[in-house]
């Protein structure tokens, strides 16, 4: 009798374990990351790494409390790869808050391939969008941030011709052009440009040759010179007879600032706008230590750091002067995982937790989550502007006075 007990115990206990996920322990769930930690764009890693922790922070998933595991990339896609491996084989239930668009061009395929979510990555592209596997996103994309300023600009008067470009010469400075090549493509007198910008886009390969083609300039990623991507620039201006009064960019904060004051340096009066990957206090001290103070506009894809919604008063009162808008937004994310698996009804498994945001609705702290037709669950973009060390919220009507 006891032996038949025993084997019923047993069997019971194995078909409990079988029913949860890798990751999914009888006192935690273990969840990954992959970011910069150590490199150019550490700062980025490193607070969307503090939001995540400080969101897990005592909360707890029937009964089991949230364990952040991560790893450092260097923004270096083949260590992506090494890392991404190495927290599959430890057993992770997902990854969540990886930062960039390279190396989540080369983590997606690994995660898809062992059936593991990506949630929350620190990127706008649209290979996340919807991307390969599981991926369920809570930020705008590239796409809406820079159509957001460019049609601000078409507001305030500017031509098509005058609207130019800086990036970075991957993936996600390509998000970047293509987000520019749609917000063009419906204007009858850009049709030139956009030709160029598809031939841009078509390059293939680590690093091609883009520069000298349209009103594009780039840089190589983990590099910091501006030269040649600012003479691009200035070579579209002479074959265009106009000139880049609107340079967008997407890149890193490091190569921004830099190239900010380079373009001054050279007697530029360029209104340069970055993405929200870029960074708003990094991107703040390398403009200021190059003393460049206005004329950037970031757009952001948080709430203001002072609102007053429920949410970002936690997240102020949990990361006290750690609080930006990088770190708001892996306390956001790892605030959405946490409401996900609330929902969850049954088992705690990775399917389940898919199943979980489709076609649903999240509220958290007055932030409102739609993933009711497509795996994003925000659509916010808001444009601030650099002045005096400080970002300061920009409508689109007060743009004009800006060129």
């Amino acid at each position: 009798m006891r032996k038949t007990i025993s084997l019923l115990f047993g069997l019971a206990l194995s078909q409990l374990v079988a029913a949860q996920s890798p990751g999914v322990y009888g006192d935690r769930i273990v969840v990954g990351g992959v970011l910069d930690l150590e490199g150019q764009s550490r700062g980025l890693g490193l607070n969307m790494r503090d939001g995540v922790l400080a969101a897990f922070e005592g909360v707890s998933i029937k009964g089991r409390r949230l364990e952040y595991v991560t790893l450092n990339d260097s923004y270096t896609p083949d260590l992506t790869v090494e890392q991404t491996n190495r927290l599959i084989k430890d057993g992770v239930f997902a990854m969540i808050g990886n930062v960039g668009t390279p190396t989540a061009q080369v983590a997606l395929p690994i995660l898809a391939d062992n059936k593991v979510p990506a949630v929350g990555f620190f990127t706008g592209a649209g290979l996340l969008r919807p991307g390969i596997g599981d991926v369920i996103n809570f930020r705008a994309s590239y796409v809406q941030e820079t159509a957001k300023v460019i049609e601000q600009g078409f507001r305030a008067g500017l031509q098509a011709s005058e609207i130019c470009a800086y990036v970075q010469n991957d993936a996600y400075g390509m998000a970047g052009v293509e987000g520019i090549k749609l917000a063009l493509q419906n204007n009858v007198r850009s049709r030139d440009i956009v030709e160029k910008l598809d031939t841009i886009l078509a390059k293939s390969g680590d690093s091609p040759e883009r520069n000298g083609i349209g009103p594009v300039g780039v840089y190589q990623r983990n590099t910091l010179t501006s030269r040649a991507g600012f003479e691009s620039l200035k070579e579209w201006e002479k074959a265009s007879n106009s000139r880049c009064r609107l340079v967008v960019t997407v890149g890193t904060y490091n190569a921004i600032g830099r190239f900010a004051a380079y373009s001054k340096q050279r007697g530029e009066d360029w209104l340069i706008s970055a993405v929200s990957f870029t960074g708003a206090e990094n991107l703040r001290d390398t403009l200021d230590r190059f003393g460049v103070t206005d004329k950037v506009i970031l757009t952001q894809v948080v709430p203001d750091l002072e609102s007053d919604l429920p949410l970002v008063k936690e997240a102020r009162s949990a990361l006290g002067e750690r609080l930006n808008v990088v770190s708001l937004e892996g306390y956001i994310v790892g605030k959405m995982f946490v409401a996900i698996m609330q929902s969850i009804k049954g088992d705690l498994t990775r399917e389940s937790f898919v199943r979980a945001t489709r076609n649903a609705e999240f509220n958290i702290g007055g932030v409102s989550l739609d993933f009711r037709g497509d795996n994003q669950g925000s659509d916010l973009v808001t444009m601030t502007y650099f002045n005096n060390k400080s970002y300061l919220p920009i409508e689109g009507s007060q743009l004009a006075r800006l060129f």
